[in-house]
């Protein structure tokens, strides 16, 4: 049987990881002579307004490339003018596209394909040059393209695995399904160290909060996603976004760290992924004064993104803005000059700035103003072409539509989804009452989350439990405790899910109030696995399942009625509510049975 060269086999895409990471970076970033001719003939044959262009990569609302949908043209013309994607990369020649739910990207796998085959289309049209096509498919918490695309766990989900190969195999699944939807540029991994439990932007997107940790699992992602040299990893948020507590999408966050702590908290894992051969790296709107006394964002630092991440670290890769529409790096800039003083500190490609038409055109101006030279662009570029031309785009941008359900979504990717799942959930507290030792019961399936609860309802019902289900939602009232507590009338178990007790303290007072009762308790914590630090004399059993996708529910479910023993171990130190700097559970924790 005849096989196309995307045809994926899992087994021989894990043995090219590892020969990639044998290779080391020389290879990963090629360096042949006639890689280097074609990148300069192609730099030269441009105008600068093509030039310019290749620096942005932006979204464009529709399902299609040359969608007529009446919403999607009114979005598009508000954003940026135009009707569509296709008259977008006409007038700009942009170098990228970003996908998102939000934009009517990403209805189901086929239309993913052909949008992206349309799009690769316009831009050859436009001016010869395939597109870098993004998404943020970090998996977890943050994924932009659901099932029946495989939902893999989560960065802190892995990092509860205790296990790089995992995390390699996760990456290969979910690069391999990215390609053949047309896609080759994922946003991921996330290479923060979260070392604060209150941070609000990063928490389960962080493989832990000890730094080797998060460096050996971001090296198997950068091996896995890039293991078939067709797709690029992106790791994010340089220098380090693991120790904030205000969130860069609505103000702009600080880090106190020194210089001492960067090395050896927040530098190791974007090291590891430099010498991993990543081929783009993300930038963080944060303040670091340690890093750079002007107090600049990140994004728009030249100590921080040309002395550090290109001199210190060696890096001469691909280096992207993070959302240039968002508040850190927009606070005390105008929307006309952060586009070029990202690119003076040393950034390649800005991402989905506020307003394309001004940003394009204020870098033109900045070149013919000389506040930027022609050369400063042309370094970019050249980056830009060579990472296309790495990932095979000049020869074929295009995905294969006959391909996309022999790959995405297949049995042996779902398989290996749950059975990484199964590795991650883990069990903190147990006072015995787990495993359950009974055939089938009442039980009572309350707390955060419509869909979270109608999940675990389901995987109880399936092994013969009678479910009640009752949502309480984030901040619960006294009186949804009450009808809470109500509903425990009769009930053989009480399954409570978690997601932020410190910011919601009336969770704290539900599972107090359901304790009480003096039916077991189990509570599940469905996002960050800090909760347990206000309830730890009040419930039977925890368990962490680091996010509320239906694989970590199952592998939940599955724990607590025995046939899946938990196997993770914390992938984070858990302070004590009353005292922060006292570890109440440590890193590497996890009971089983």
């Amino acid at each position: 049987m005849e096989t196309h060269p995307r045809r994926t086999v899992l087994a021989a895409a894990l043995g090219a990881a590892a020969a990639v990471a044998a290779a080391g970076t020389a290879q990963a970033h090629g360096g042949d002579k006639e890689r280097r001719r074609f990148v300069k003939r192609r730099l030269k044959a441009m105008s600068l307004e093509q030039k310019v262009g290749q620096l942005f990569t932006t979204y464009a609302y529709g399902q299609t490339a040359d969608t007529t949908a009446a919403a999607d043209v009114a979005n598009n013309q508000a954003a940026h003018g135009v009707d569509n994607g296709v008259a977008l990369l006409e007038k700009y020649q942009l170098g990228g596209i970003i996908y998102f739910a939000w934009s009517n990207n990403v209805a189901n796998p086929d239309q993913i394909t052909a949008l992206s085959n349309g799009l690769q289309e316009a831009a050859t049209d436009a001016c010869g040059t395939p597109l870098l096509i993004a998404t943020d498919q970090e998996h977890g918490l943050v994924t932009r393209i659901g099932p029946p695309a495989t939902q893999l766990p989560g960065a802190m989900a892995l990092g509860a695995t205790h296990d790089p190969e995992a995390a390699r195999e996760a990456a290969v699944i979910a690069g391999t399904e990215l390609r053949a939807m047309g896609l080759n540029q994922n946003f991921a991994p996330d290479a923060d160290v979260n070392v604060n439990p209150a941070n609000p932007v990063i928490g389960v997107r962080s493989f832990g909060s000890d730094a080797e940790h998060v460096a050996a699992f971001v090296t198997a992602q950068v091996e896995g996603y890039q293991a078939r040299r067709d797709l690029g990893s992106t790791v994010k948020h340089f220098p380090g976004h693991g120790d904030t507590e205000d969130d860069s999408h609505a103000e702009l966050p600080r880090i106190d760290h020194t210089y001492e702590e960067w090395l050896q908290i927040d530098a190791p894992p974007f090291r590891a992924a430099v010498e991993a051969g990543v081929d783009a790296v993300m930038t963080a709107h944060i303040q670091f004064p340690a890093l750079d006394e002007s107090l600049r964002p990140a994004t728009l630092s030249g100590p921080i993104l040309t002395g550090l991440l290109r001199e210190e670290l060696g890096y001469d890769g691909v280096v992207y803005t993070d959302s240039l529409q968002m508040e850190g790096v927009r606070e005390g800039y105008g929307d006309d000059r952060v586009p070029v003083l990202a690119l003076q500190a040393g950034v390649d490609v800005l991402l989905m700035p506020m307003d394309i038409d001004l940003a394009y055109n204020a870098v033109l101006a900045a070149v013919a103003e000389g506040e930027l030279t022609e050369r400063r662009i042309d370094e970019s570029v050249t980056r830009i072409l060579d990472l296309k031309y790495r990932l095979g785009l000049f020869r074929d941008p295009f995905a294969d539509p006959g391909e996309v359900a022999e790959i995405v979504g297949i049995p042996e990717h779902l398989e290996a989804a749950q059975a990484i799942s199964d590795k991650s959930t883990t069990l903190i507290v147990n006072d015995g009452v787990l495993p359950l030792v009974t055939d089938g019961g009442s039980v009572l399936v309350t707390g955060w989350g419509e869909t979270t609860l109608t999940v675990l309802s389901d995987q109880f019902t399936q092994r013969g439990w009678s479910p009640t289900r009752l949502v309480t939602g984030i901040a619960p009232t006294q009186a949804q405790i009450n009808a809470a507590v109500a509903a425990t009338e009769g009930q053989g178990l009480i399954v409570v899910a978690t997601n932020g007790v410190a910011a919601n303290p009336t969770q704290t007072a539900l599972v107090k109030a359901l304790a009480a009762t003096g039916v077991p308790v189990v509570a599940l914590g469905v996002r960050n696995p800090y909760d347990i630090a206000h309830f730890t004399d009040d419930v039977s059993a925890y368990l962490a399942t680091y996010s509320y996708a239906a694989d970590g529910l199952e592998s939940a479910v599955g724990a607590i009625l025995g046939g899946r023993p938990p196997q993770g171990k914390l992938p984070v130190d858990i302070p004590r509510a009353d005292d922060p700097e006292a570890v109440l559970f440590a890193f590497g924790h996890g009971l089983s049975y």
